[in-house]
């Protein structure tokens, strides 16, 4: 940028710096000038100056400080350049504020002087001095600046003294660190240093644009004071004095500018002339240097023009701007230093319509693709028409180049308009038209309709528009063009005649829409052929040959189909032939047949025939007779292959054995079985079938087969129980048969039946060795030759095995009992076992077992009982039981034991019993003393009581009563008593 050369100087003044620089080239609009503390960059003073200004006081600084200087001024087009200096104040003189007293001397002898000075304002006794006699002036010094002192000066001569008294001021020192900075932008703020050495303050504030004046005053202490009600965005001056008594000192002075109002209603919004858009504003109170107009582009608000204006300007205009943009304005009010703006709403400039506008159908018969070059703009307005008719109107935003039409009529012209909208301005439209693509003809075919010279064409019209159709015709083979057809949009058939009989011929066809072909549809056809004429088929004498004879027709032929059947036949010969032939001998034909001739001429899917032709060929004997028996045993079914034609069979039976026959059945060709009924079952026969065609006679092979035999009747089968077997027993069936044939099968194995064979007149058999308790299902057939009967069958079990070494054990209880068995061999359905109780005879339980089982225990018997038990083998109704065996549950103690002596050598035993008792009771006697038995006596199960005689008289016995049940038994406790005394010794 521009150099200022800034330099710097304090004139010999310790709080004041003076700047100076030169005028930049061009001249400049105006100064800031920043004064910053070095070292920490704090903000301590301001200032500005206007053009035509190369200097610039700071005063009220600290002296001995150094300070850094920014200097910036205001070049044309709101440029700027800046210069940045540092400057220290110098050091002032440090001395105190002093009063220099002096006086004339009296008349007469003095001892001396006294001064004392006084501080008026604290009336406090600063200095007391006494002087020698001669001296006439004494400088008092380190006294308060700005001060008022009084002086009493004391003329001493000996005990009295004269006095006399001065009031004087010492010199106001000068406040520093003036600051003035805007509070608001109605006031300043103005702060100040060092105010102590001063009476009196005077602040003068002068309105540098007014030159208006505005004075205060105050007392001593004060350092800050804000002026208020000023005006906005203007610059002050501001002057410092201190006063005191009859001193004034001029101090430092400084400027600062209020801040500036903001504008008001800030609208943008279009111009007269166009791509151009005019900002206003209201003007705010107060002044200000200028504005500074900032226009922002686009939704980032990127700055895109910068102007500066007067500060009474309300206006401006922006030209020359981009069509279709979106943009925003901020007005900048620059007072000094300072700065306040606001900013607009967003407007926009009108749009341009997009340019490179086209409508494509891309080769669609339901869509066209509009596209458009980008033009400025918010989005786009997409209409599109039919004649003059709103098809689809659509709104797309920026950015988007192309839309496509869907579901469209084929065929038909549309109108494209596309505009471009920025915020509430829509461009004018930019129009095309266009066609979407026909829709080929529907259905399009071509039929000769039986006509050999000529074909109709016809079509369904396409759904949707088109403008007519046009096609070409064609021979197909030659590709030949033989015709062209032209025909309006309403037309669906055309009638194409003169052709050729037998020919192919293709069509093309496409619609036509503006400049626009459907893709093509084509059809192809042939004209109707002609019949053949004089067909012949004549017998050539060799086996099975026939030879077939014609004459062509006029017109194409793509070749000669011959078809050659037979009534008789289901099977035909087709042989097709090429167009220049005219004979064919057809070998291999089946013998004694009559056949059948059709040529046809054919021409693409048509055909022309002829008439029907017809001869025989010789026949031959039939083969693979076949002789099976039928459904029943009374039927044979007799089959054969007819390979050797003919018109009719007769089939003979006969007996086998005989040879005399007892049937004659006559069938027509084409029957290959028949069914004999009515015969023997389980007989043999023979059959001879004669084949005739014409005169002609031959026998077939001589087959032999049998009926089927009866099965034999009421079937039955017993268990043998000692043999392990089972009888089988049944009665004859009417008709023959060779022998029976017995099947035996297991119950559920997976081992192959045994058979056993019987003579043709056995009526039963037993079949041995089988398992015990095992299921059987026999089944019997009759035999005659290779065929069996249907069979009859009935299923019989074995007679199961008792189990074996049968126990019934107590395993210690009174109540429970234990059964247990060995598995017996062969198989069973379950166990039955039976408990049986001895001493009620009675069955008290029975239990049924799992096949598998080998034991079971009995729970809640009566004690002291006696039980026997029984198992037995169950399968189905047949059982084998096992040999009973018993035992005995624990009979429980008795209870209730009692004792006493009813003489001296009998003791009576009494107790009672739980339950059923017991099967007997045995009662112990012992001596209590020696322990030795005395006696031991049993009972019947229905004892209670028992009276022990021939005992000793007044001897204590030790009794206990045992129940007893089989081998098992239960004891009381042992109870002590004594007999009596003798009956003398009592008395």
């Amino acid at each position: 940028g521009t150099l200022l050369n800034v330099s710097v100087s304090d004139h010999d003044r310790s709080d004041s710096l003076l700047l100076s620089w030169d005028e930049p080239e061009g001249g400049a609009k105006g100064y800031l000038l920043a004064l910053s503390s070095l070292g920490s960059g704090t903000l301590l003073r301001n200032g500005s100056a206007g053009p035509n200004t190369t200097s610039f006081w700071f005063h009220g600084l600290t002296p001995g400080t150094r300070y850094e200087i920014e200097v910036t001024a205001t070049l044309a087009c709101m440029d700027t350049t800046s210069q940045t200096i540092t400057a220290q104040t110098s050091k002032g003189s440090s001395h105190s504020a002093s009063l220099l007293a002096a006086w004339a001397h009296g008349h007469g002898r003095r001892d001396g002087y006294r001064l004392a000075l006084w501080h008026s304002d604290s009336q406090t006794l600063v200095r007391n001095v006494s002087l020698l006699p001669s001296a006439s002036t004494f400088l008092f010094d380190g006294l308060l600046a700005g001060s008022e002192y009084a002086l009493k000066v004391s003329t001493l001569a000996g005990s009295s003294q004269a006095s006399t008294s001065i009031h004087q001021w010492t010199a106001p020192s000068i406040p520093t660190q003036l600051r003035l900075s805007p509070g608001s932008s109605t006031s300043l703020v103005a702060s100040w240093a060092g105010a102590a050495g001063a009476a009196w303050l005077h602040l003068e504030l002068r309105n540098l644009l007014t030159q208006k004046v505005s004075t205060l005053s105050a007392r001593r202490g004060l350092t800050s004071y804000t002026f208020q009600h000023l005006h906005p965005g203007t610059q002050y001056w501001l002057g410092l004095s201190a006063t005191a008594g009859s001193h004034t000192v001029v101090g430092p002075n400084a400027t600062a500018w209020t801040y500036p109002l903001s504008p008001g209603n800030v609208t943008l919004s279009s111009a007269e002339e166009q791509n151009s858009l005019q900002a206003r504003w209201s003007i705010p109170g107060g002044q200000r240097d200028f504005y500074l107009v900032t226009l922002r582009e686009g939704e980032g608000s990127v700055p895109t023009r910068n102007i500066s204006v007067g500060g009474d300007n309300d206006h401006v205009t922006f030209h020359g701007l981009s069509p279709g943009q979106q943009y925003s304005v901020q007005v900048v009010v620059v007072a000094g230093p300072y700065r306040a703006s606001a900013r607009s709403t967003a407007a926009w400039t009108e749009p341009r319509a997009p340019s490179g506008v086209s409508l494509s159908s891309q080769g669609s018969p339901h869509s066209l693709l509009a596209s458009w070059e980008e033009a400025m703009g918010e989005g786009y307005l997409l209409a599109l028409s039919l004649a003059e008719n709103p098809v689809k109107n659509s709104s797309l935003l920026r950015g988007v180049t192309s839309f496509t039409y869907e579901g469209l009529h084929p065929g038909t012209l549309y109108t494209f308009e596309v505009s471009t909208v920025a915020g509430p301005y829509t461009s004018s439209p930019r129009c095309i038209s266009n066609w979407t693509y026909p829709l080929p003809p529907e259905q399009l075919t071509l039929s000769n309709g039986g006509h050999s010279t000529s074909l109709q064409a016809s079509w369904r019209a396409a759904s949707s528009g088109s403008t007519g159709y046009t096609g070409t015709l064609r021979e197909t083979k030659s590709q030949v063009q033989v015709r062209n057809v032209t025909v309006g949009s309403d037309w669906t058939n055309v009638t194409l005649e003169n052709l050729v009989p037998g020919r192919q011929y293709t069509l093309e066809m496409a619609a036509v829409a503006g400049p626009y072909r459907s893709p093509v549809r084509s059809a192809t056809d042939w004209t109707y052929p002609l019949a053949p004429a004089g067909v012949t088929l004549t017998n050539t004498r060799r086996p099975m040959g026939l030879s077939a004879f014609w004459d062509k027709a006029a017109g194409d032929v793509d070749q000669f189909h011959l078809q050659l059947y037979s009534k008789g036949h289901a099977a035909q010969r087709n042989t097709s032939v090429g167009p220049n032939t005219h004979n064919f001998t057809f070998l291999g034909l089946s013998p004694g047949t009559q056949y059948f001739l059709k040529v046809t001429v054919l021409a693409g899917p048509y055909r022309s025939s002829s008439h029907f032709a017809t001869e025989w060929t010789y026949p031959l004997s039939l083969a693979n007779v076949s002789v099976q028996p039928g459904r029943k045993p009374q039927e044979l079914h007799v089959s054969w292959v007819e390979s050797g034609g003919g018109r009719d069979h007769l089939v003979q039976l006969s007996v086998a054995e005989s040879l005399s026959i007892i049937r004659n059945v006559s069938v027509p060709r084409g029957v290959s079985q028949l069914d004999l009924e009515g015969l023997v079952p389980g007989s043999r026969y023979r059959v001879e079938i004669i084949s005739q065609a014409g005169p002609h006679r031959i026998s077939s092979q001589t087959a032999i087969g049998y009926t089927v035999p009866l099965p034999p009747r009421s079937l039955s089968a017993s268990p043998i129980s000692t043999a392990r077997a089972l009888a089988v027993h049944w009665e004859t069936a009417p008709g023959h048969r060779d022998g029976y044939l017995l099947s035996v099968l297991e119950e559920g194995s997976s081992a192959p039946p045994r058979t056993l064979e019987a003579g043709k007149d056995s009526t039963n058999v037993t079949v041995p060795q089988l398992e015990p308790g095992t299921c059987y299902l026999v089944a019997i057939w009759a035999v005659a030759g290779p065929y069996h009967s249907l069979p009859e069958n009935i299923t019989s079990c074995t007679v199961p095995t008792a189990p074996t070494n049968l126990s019934l054990t107590n395993p210690g209880s009174s109540s429970e009992l234990y059964t247990s068995w060995n598995k017996p061999p062969g198989r069973r359905d379950h166990y039955r076992i039976t408990l049986y109780s001895l001493s009620t005879q009675s069955r008290i339980q029975v239990q049924t077992l799992s096949a598998d089982a080998l034991n079971c225990t009995w729970t809640h018997l009566e004690a002291g009982s006696k039980f026997a038990v029984q198992v037995a083998s169950v399968k189905g109704s047949l059982e084998a039981s096992s040999i009973n065996v018993t035992q005995w549950t624990y009979p429980l103690a008795p209870v209730n034991l009692t004792l006493s002596s009813p003489a001296a050598s009998a003791l009576v035993v009494s107790w009672a019993v739980v339950g059923r008792g017991a099967e007997g009771f045995v009662v112990d006697v012992g001596d209590a003393a020696s322990g030795a038995p005395v006696g031991h006596t049993e009972l019947g199960g229905g004892a209670r009581s028992h009276i022990l005689r021939s005992l000793s008289p007044g001897t204590r016995y030790s009794v206990a009563v045992r129940a007893t049940a089989g081998p098992f038994h239960a004891s009381t406790p042992n109870l002590t008593h004594c007999t009596r005394e003798c009956d003398a010794l009592l008395a």
